[in-house]
């Protein structure tokens, strides 16, 4: 993977979060904190787990100095979640060549000690919000809307 690649990818999972924060914006709140069985409970729920997995591996790579959050309210991701998403782009923007080749050290959850290269992280990342956006669709689609197109095709196509 180059830093281009990691760069376009990472821009890809923000378009499509930002698609997603979109198309619930205008629900009722009792429409984004409904149990509906899929995921993290609820799309609020669900949003909130991949803002959080953003956010934690962006302080594992590209800003140490993030803190972890384990909840966050709609207004909470409507403002951060851009500056995190910022601070991703900004990251792979600044990689020379070889730098995702890098071992990155961090802590995982449970405390363990682990190094992964860069690239697998941006991947992981990417990969891990794609899974969770799409159970955010099978979500809209229970209540009867339906989701943005979010596919990779489909950003692809948008920036030419």
């Amino acid at each position: 993977m180059t830093p281009a690649e990691a760069l376009l990818h990472l821009r890809y999972s923000g378009w499509a979060s930002r698609k997603l924060m979109d198309a619930v914006r205008d629900l009722p709140s009792g429409d984004l904190t409904k149990p509906v069985g899929v995921s993290h409970g609820s799309l609020l729920g669900t949003l909130n787990h991949i803002y959080w997995a953003d956010r934690i591996w962006c302080s594992r790579v590209a800003d140490r100095s993030l803190d972890f959050l384990s909840e966050a309210t709609w207004e909470l991701l409507e403002h951060d979640w851009p500056l995190i998403q910022q601070k991703w782009e900004d990251w792979a923007a600044g990689l020379g060549d070889g730098a995702l080749d890098e071992a990155v050290p961090y802590k995982g959850l449970n405390g363990s000690p682990y190094q992964t290269p860069a690239w697998q992280i941006v991947l992981h990342v990417v990969n891990h919000a794609t899974l969770h956006r799409g159970q955010t669709m099978a979500m809209l689609r229970q209540l009867g809307l339906k989701p943005p197109a979010t596919d990779l095709i489909y950003y692809y196509r948008e920036i030419g």
